[in-house]
């Protein structure tokens, strides 16, 4: 397709975008499904008022239209005036550019909003114009950084591939870690167990022990969520949000929208005394992968948050057939559950010239320091070793 072609517009909210031809790109076939790319998930962050510019999150995503005004790519973008809620932490960027009379923020971000999960991020059908059209997504978003005087362009936990286009166009590359755990073709938790060591078999298994002691556990999902199941789950939310990062990023209403829009894809695991829910976390399904998101209790157990979070995903990917459970940002303490550690990627475009070269010799040694991590604890999973 000749470039004259295409048309690159800006959308300052989802609700000006068409549902059936965003999510026709954002979820194409041949491409594996991702929830949190979907129009219904983006669009309830800003619905809702969790994603918005009183919150520091200005919409402005771009969308590519062919010739007929048809959606051809689209970039979920936001102007950002803080870096909460990104997982990818450039606070001492900010820091030592503003030490130094420069203003970082507004920046420009492209990701999910207080989702730490690895997807595309330019979002382009299969066809043969696919690389024409995520360089035009590329380049669109570097004009409006540029023309709007922001300070940079942050593209958080690209997919590995992206993150190599990326880094090829000349935009710094960053990596960090997390932990998801792989099937491995397992038929049950006792399968996967067998994977293992004999000692961590033997802690696994009397960690399950320990946490389910006078505990039920109840997985719901699709026609069965109903409001009371948010109520409850809410309430789990708030007590987590509010230890962990002071002011919680969703709002009651943001799950009353999921709830009512994509039921099927969303998972609650609920621990009960008896009738009463105590704890709680919700889930994203995608085609191959639960993504864990949130977890939250009004009384402590020993052990309930692993239990309701990595066991019990485990089970549910297991029943499922799903590849593999993306438990979330960060946690160590994942490894010895099973949990394997993966690299993630980002990628920055920074207009000041002094500012780059600075952060790129950082982070040229911040990956070094993240692959020794990495070789480290592949060398401690609790997995039997290979002879």
């Amino acid at each position: 397709m000749d470039d004259t072609a295409l048309r690159i517009t800006i959308a300052q909210s989802l609700s000006e975008v068409d549902r059936a031809g965003w999510d026709a790109v954002a979820n194409p076939p041949g491409e594996r499904y991702d929830p949190f790319l979907s129009w219904d998930f983006l669009e309830a962050l800003e619905r809702s008022g969790a994603a918005r510019p009183e919150t520091g999150w200005s919409p402005c995503h771009l969308i590519v239209e062919g010739p007929g005004g048809e959606i051809r790519g689209a970039m979920p973008l936001y102007a950002k005036t803080h870096s909460q809620g990104e997982f990818v932490f450039d606070h001492s960027w900010a820091d030592a550019y503003e030490r130094a009379g420069g203003s970082y923020y507004p920046k420009l971000l492209s990701a999910i909003p207080f989702t730490p999960v690895t997807g595309r991020r330019r979002l382009v059908p299969l066809g043969p114009d696919q690389e024409q059209l995520k360089d035009a997504l590329l380049a669109g978003a570097v004009q409006l950084a540029d023309q709007n005087k922001f300070s940079s362009l942050h593209i958080n936990f690209a997919a590995p591939i992206e993150a190599e286009e990326l880094e090829a166009t000349g935009l710094l590359k960053r990596t960090d870690q997390q932990f998801h755990w792989e099937n491995g073709g397992y038929e049950s938790f006792d399968d996967f167990l067998g994977a293992l060591s004999s000692a961590k078999r033997k802690n696994l298994r009397k960690e399950r022990r320990r946490a389910q002691e006078g505990i039920a556990f109840e997985h719901i999902t699709g026609a069965d969520l109903n409001e009371e199941h948010w109520d409850a789950f809410y309430e789990f939310y708030m007590d987590t949000g509010a230890r962990k990062w002071g002011s919680p990023y969703l709002n009651r209403e943001t799950f009353s929208i999921l709830g009512d829009r994509m039921p099927d894809q969303i998972l609650l695991v609920f621990a009960k005394d008896g009738d009463r829910p105590i704890a709680g976390a919700l889930n994203m399904i995608g085609s191959d992968t639960l993504y864990g998101r949130y977890w939250g209790c009004v009384e402590h157990r020993p052990l309930l948050h692993f239990e309701v979070c990595y066991y019990q995903a485990i089970d549910f990917a297991i029943e499922r057939g799903l590849t593999r459970v993306e438990a979330g940002a960060q946690g160590g303490h994942k490894l010895a559950r099973g949990y394997a550690p993966v690299t993630t990627y980002s990628n920055h475009w920074i207009a000041h010239e002094g500012l780059r070269d600075a952060i790129s010799d950082y982070l040229e040694r911040e990956r070094y320091a993240v692959k020794r991590d990495m070789e480290y604890l592949k060398e401690r999973t609790p997995f039997k070793k290979a002879d």
